[in-house]
């Protein structure tokens, strides 16, 4: 999909795999190539700093070291900025940490990289909460979800590395994605499993090398990848059609602290702008106006129990399938068990008449 979000140079590799910037000759002719072919969009961005979207970016060195702001960006709580990462919180309790940009996105089509650290004096299990990456119509609001608001109106990734659910089978850190339209709230008890599109696990807290997460949204599908495990590519957690996210809202990370803690680090947020051809009959869709939605929920349990009814179920899964097939199966046996037994006594009662 993309280069690797940290440092300049040439890019990392991968499936979203960029190229250093080409020149000349070749430039020309892959420019050409690419008007004159209708791709999907992970084969149409390369990655290169014409297509970072600066207003929008945060990368070293940075500018308002020491200070509680710096240009384009805002922080709020325990938000701290070094020459070195902005660390979102401490590894101490109760701490709520913010940055948000200042600019809104009207870009239709977008990929976000973030370099990212988490790390801690605790061992298992004794650390938390994670962090949320986010593409919403509010911002500079703290509240519960990471520490930042809840019920909000746009897209949400979280990166939780604490087990809130003890019933829970999943291993954490879990990375999920949610898509509000500010009717939703976030269940921190489940993990948030209501009202999750999909996930996946990551092994990214303390680790020695750098790590990295990549957010994709293209004509409707939202894709996202990660790289910890410094292996220099790119590792498919998320990817889901149906999405539809409005123009105009802001990107920001927040975390938070409770009785357990970490240090939470941004390191490097780049966007980059996606050079996607859109149908015609969308010209005209006012894309500030839409609401928030998705078309399918999927998430590991179907949302059978969510209350809210606000999205539909997902598709059929390959274990769904297989124990429908098998109660078919029982159906059928049993009918044709007890069509047997009903069809013996019918020829049992005819002997007696004769």
């Amino acid at each position: 999909m993309a280069a690797g979000p940290g440092g300049g140079g040439c890019a990392r590799r991968g499936r979203w795999g960029r190229g250093c910037p080409v020149r000349g000759l070749l430039s020309g002719a892959l420019l050409l190539l690419a008007s004159g072919l209708r791709r999907g969009a992970a084969e149409l961005t390369d990655g290169n700093n014409e297509h970072l979207k600066r207003e929008h970016s945060l990368t070293k060195p940075y500018q308002g070291v020491g200070s509680t702001s710096m240009p384009l960006w805002d922080f709020q709580g325990s938000t701290m900025l070094t020459s070195q990462y902005v660390r979102l919180t401490p590894d101490e309790r109760s701490k709520e940490g913010s940055i948000w940009n200042r600019v809104p996105c009207f870009l239709k089509d977008w990929e976000l990289h973030v370099h990212f650290k988490i790390h801690g004096a605790g061992k298992k299990n004794l650390h938390g909460d994670g962090f949320a990456l986010w593409y919403t119509r509010e911002r500079l609001m703290p509240g519960p979800v990471f520490g930042s608001k809840d019920n909000f109106h746009g897209l949400a990734i979280f990166l939780d590395t604490y087990p809130n659910d003890e019933a829970t089978e999943r291993v954490f850190p879990y990375i999920s994605a949610m898509v509000n339209n500010g009717s939703l709230a976030y269940d921190h008890s489940k993990d948030g499993r209501w009202t999750e599109l999909a996930g996946c696990t990551a092994d990214l807290r303390n680790q020695n090398h750098d790590t990295f997460l990549a957010v994709r949204y293209s004509r409707g599908r939202l894709t996202v990848m990660t790289d910890v495990e410094d292996k220099n590519e790119w590792k498919n957690c998320i990817d889901i059609a149906g999405v539809r996210l409005p123009t105009g809202y802001f990107f920001g990370a927040s975390a938070g602290t409770g009785d357990l803690s970490d240090n939470h680090d941004i390191i490097s947020i780049k966007l980059f702008q996606l050079m996607v051809e859109h149908p015609p009959e969308e010209e005209n869709i006012d894309w500030t106006k839409i609401e928030p939605s998705v078309s399918l929920l999927k998430s590991p349990k179907d949302n059978v129990d969510d209350p809210t009814g606000n999205f539909r179920s997902g598709p059929l899964t390959g274990w769904k399938v297989f124990l429908l097939l098998l109660c078919a199966l029982l159906g059928i046996i049993v009918c044709a068990v007890v069509g047997a037994v009903v069809f013996q006594r019918r020829q049992e009662r005819n002997k007696r008449f004769y």
